[in-house]
């Protein structure tokens, strides 16, 4: 097959495949293992790994390794046709499933993979693991299968990898997508015994991850005590949900306010019995001062009455007669 057909139907082929083809897909469909080696060889592919090659026309891609290693573990078959299953036989897991989602921040030094049966390949770049996902463990993001963010999240538990890193990829799940935190508590339960929790406690396990993230309820109120104004506006948002009606309408609530009342008023009584003995002894310096004042207005009434006011009004009627005197004098 001469290079400008073998091109025709390799692109006929690897369209949907992100410009990708493996040599059982060309080798089906006419193109010889010394065509692929020539295309390559003339710049019009690029070998990305053993048995699969792109079309060097195509853009590059961030998940490039990860694709063409998907591709080869099953090269005759393709990828719209694998997707088809429920799920897939394989399966993007552990750290490259958290680098697929753009979750936590892992360097997947290999490809990793599940199936449901055992597969080995002697490349040290892909790592193949026994697992029976069921249909809803499973997921298709930028084109492959993949585990979904909770299975994903329970599977780095499940090959320990380190807790901070685990913590760092469950809080940005909780960010960029609805995370099932029932359906991760589930997926959790089989492996809290050996992480230190009650046999079956996933919810533990659950609430020591996010403790780990900073995005548990106590760390999360003491972020937001440490912003007042959004404190304010949590405060007042949560206020204006409650209905408060019924608070005030409830047994509950008349008991309180017969109990203060009755608090009340015995409070007022032992303040009588305290002050009442002490009124008497106030009585006494209030008839001094009566007293006082008496005798300031009887010495007053004496003052006013001695004046002679004739003389006065006289002697003011001759300084308003002669003022020029007044002035002299």
């Amino acid at each position: 097959m001469r290079s400008r057909e073998a091109l025709r139907v390799l692109a006929e082929v690897s369209e949907s495949q992100w410009g990708m083809i493996t040599s059982a897909q060309a080798n089906a469909r006419g193109v010889s293992h010394m065509n692929l080696t020539r295309l390559a060889e003339s710049g019009d592919l690029v070998r990305l790994s053993h048995g699969v090659y792109k079309d060097a026309g195509a853009p590059g891609g961030d998940h490039d390794e990860l694709r063409a290693a998907w591709l080869a573990s099953e090269p005759a078959r393709l990828a719209w046709d694998r997707l088809q299953d429920k799920p897939p036989a394989v399966v993007i897991a552990g750290e490259s499933a958290a680098t697929l989602h753009g979750i936590g921040n892992f360097r997947a030094t290999r490809s990793e993979f599940t199936t449901p049966s055992r597969k080995q390949t002697q490349r040290p770049d892909v790592r193949y693991r026994t697992r029976m996902l069921t249909p809803d463990e499973s997921t298709v993001r930028e084109g492959l299968p993949v585990m979904t963010v909770e299975r994903t999240i329970a599977d780095l538990v499940e090959q320990r990898a380190q807790l901070d890193h685990i913590g760092d990829a469950l809080r940005d799940a909780a960010r960029t997508s609805r995370l099932d935190t029932d359906r991760l508590t589930e997926m959790l339960a089989p492996l809290a015994e050996r992480n230190g929790h009650a046999k079956g406690d996933g919810a533990a396990l659950l609430e020591e991850l996010l403790e780990v993230a900073h995005i548990d309820l106590g760390s999360l109120s003491k972020q937001i005590m440490r912003m007042p104004d959004l404190a304010a506006l949590v405060a007042r948002d949560y206020l204006a949900t409650i209905d408060t009606s019924a608070l005030f309408e409830g047994p509950e609530f008349r008991a309180m306010l017969e109990t203060v009342n009755q608090q009340h008023a015995e409070l007022a009584e032992k303040l009588t019995k305290i002050v009442m003995p002490s009124l008497p002894v106030l009585d006494i310096p209030a008839e001094s001062i009566a007293a006082a004042a008496a005798a300031v207005d009887s010495r007053l009434s004496e003052v006013i009455s001695s004046v002679n006011w004739a003389a006065l009004a006289q002697r003011a009627k001759q300084i308003e007669a002669s003022p020029a005197d007044t002035e002299q004098r």
